[in-house]
């Protein structure tokens, strides 16, 4: 935790840079894994408040390449941070054998365009974003647990006087009688709620720091504290101008 707040305050009240020129980002070509760390703020070149979540990005080592000829589809599997040998599945470790890579604690698929720039053993950190760029943000939200339909799905509830009994938080009717004589699929009702894997998009790059190890992405990034986070470039955005808007 100490190590949490000590990130976070060094990043507040920095100064960043303003956007970078406009690149084509129409497929994707690089991607990320890094650990949300949290949120914090910095102020920008007209001396306005930025927030921004960081993301500690631990240097990625290539475990397998997949290609259209081999796998059907084109992706890297990396891994990152380090984890003893004995802790591992058999199968676990005949893969990082196999590889010739150190052992990690995760292992990410990332789905590539073009991955004939990437080799086994080959590593890449946070230097690979620049400070301007647009991402997409990929993580498993967090989780709520069983949720009503007021939570869950934004329903207003029943009405609060004039014979409503007990019944102000609960959705109401879900179908006919005997025609059709079922509920239909997909009707929103209660549930579990969260704990889904969640793509937030266009994001703006607002700094990339080497030295920490850090990205400094601009508004929320799913997932809770010390999640995985996956930042690759931004799929539906093919200009990095007026991300903002």
């Amino acid at each position: 935790m100490n190590g949490l707040v000590k990130l976070l305050s060094a990043y507040a009240g920095n100064t960043v840079a303003g956007p970078s020129d406009g690149k084509e980002n129409a497929m994707v070509q690089k991607a990320i894994v890094g650990e949300k760390v949290g949120m914090t703020q910095v102020w920008d070149e007209d001396n306005k408040v930025v927030p921004v979540t960081v993301v500690k990005v631990t240097p990625c080592r290539v475990v397998q390449v997949k290609t259209p000829h081999t796998d059907g589809y084109s992706a890297i599997q990396v891994t990152v941070g380090t984890k003893d040998a004995s802790k591992l599945t058999k199968p676990e470790a005949g893969h990082f054998a196999k590889a010739g890579v150190e052992a990690g604690t995760e292992l990410v698929e990332l789905r590539l365009d073009d991955v004939s720039g990437f080799t086994v053993g080959h590593e890449f950190g946070a230097d690979i974003f620049e400070a301007g760029e647009v991402v997409d943000a990929i993580a498993t939200s967090k989780g709520k647990g069983f949720a009503g339909v007021m939570k869950r799905h934004n329903f207003s509830g029943q009405r609060a006087s004039h014979g409503a009994h007990l019944v102000h938080r609960m959705p109401g009717a879900i179908g006919q009688c005997a025609t059709p004589a079922r509920v239909f699929k997909g009707t929103r009702m209660a549930g579990r709620m969260g704990g889904e894997r969640v793509t937030t998009q266009s994001l703006r790059i607002v700094k990339t720091d080497t030295e920490r190890n850090v990205v400094l992405v601009k508004g929320s990034v799913p997932g809770p504290k010390g999640g995985t986070v996956v930042i690759r470039n931004a799929i539906k955005h093919a200009s990095n101008e007026g991300s903002d808007a």
